[in-house]
């Protein structure tokens, strides 16, 4: 209200100075063009104001329905500040911060719903958001309804289940040094004659042994799931050991013969909260509507 009077101010001095106070005509008019520009510079900001409230009803209504704490970490490009340029987000400290903070306030007996949806992100906050997971005295249940590659998969080993829907995917957590996967680093490193290879390289396939090594024992201490110490070992080395490219898609059915808990009973209520975190871009696709029941 305080811009909007400001702005209303400016529209009147500007016109009484233009063409005198007895112009009631041009007044309007320009303070109409000024209301329009506060208008197209504000939408962005008060379409946002809007959904952040309305997702806030709709985990508010997930928590009582299952009666447990609900921390969404969904990751899409959306519009920013006052112009709407799109921000392309994943897991960071920012993220590990605040999910720290609403685990550390749940009470000790209830149980914590985390839905999940992104390409991943900081090894390091991935790794303090599961730990806080598998800490959690509460039973925790991680929701994916897309998919959750990479770090992502990582938050949910902390978690008693895994649920997806049919096609959702999870991914290998396999270190990546500068970009690049650090299974192949050491393998081109092993496969040339040390002559034959520059410092960095070596550097680099030292750092990589170091990251799945760490990796695989941290996974390994991270599994909440009931699962036998070498079945345990076995997933941990398998998810970081670059048997597979770092986006390889792993499925539902590949999930459970790794050994993970995963169902596919999918509650409503998360993918229609998932509507509500729309992509800013224009979308190709399109559909009819949904067959009303009879």
């Amino acid at each position: 209200m305080f811009l909007f009077s400001r702005l209303w101010l400016l529209a009147q001095l500007d016109c009484a100075a233009r063409f005198g106070t007895n112009r009631p005509d041009v007044l309007t008019l320009a303070t109409l063009f000024w209301i329009l520009i506060f208008v197209f510079a504000m939408q962005p900001l008060i379409a946002s104001r809007w959904l952040r409230m309305t997702r806030a009803s709709k985990i508010a209504a997930i928590q009582k329905s299952r009666g447990s704490r609900v921390i969404a970490v969904i990751h899409r490009q959306e519009s920013m500040r006052f112009f709407g340029f799109p921000l392309a987000r994943y897991i960071d400290m920012d993220d590990a911060e605040k999910v720290l903070n609403a685990i550390r306030t749940t009470p000790v007996e209830q149980p914590i719903d985390v839905i999940l949806h992104t390409p991943g992100g900081l090894a390091i906050a991935a790794l303090q958001i599961a730990r806080a997971l598998r800490s959690h005295p509460g039973r925790v249940t991680v929701f994916i309804p897309h998919f959750a590659m990479s770090g992502g998969t990582l938050v949910a080993l902390g978690a008693d289940e895994i649920v997806m829907t049919e096609h959702a995917m999870l991914g290998p957590i396999d270190p990546q040094i500068n970009g690049l996967p650090a299974a192949s680093i050491i393998k081109v490193a092993s496969e040339k004659p040390l002559s034959d290879v520059d410092d960095q390289t070596l550097i680099l396939a030292d750092l990589g042994q170091k990251a799945i090594d760490q990796l695989k024992r941290q996974a390994t201490e991270l599994l909440r799931m009931p699962m036998a110490p070498e079945a345990a070992r076995n997933l941990a080395e398998k998810l970081t050991s670059g048997r597979w490219t770092h986006d390889y898609p792993i499925t539902v059915g590949e999930a459970r013969e790794l050994g993970l808990h995963v169902n596919t009973q999918m509650p409503q209520d998360v993918l229609d909260l998932m509507a509500l975190f729309p992509q800013p871009v224009r979308t190709t696709v399109e559909f009819g509507p949904r067959r009303s029941p009879r």
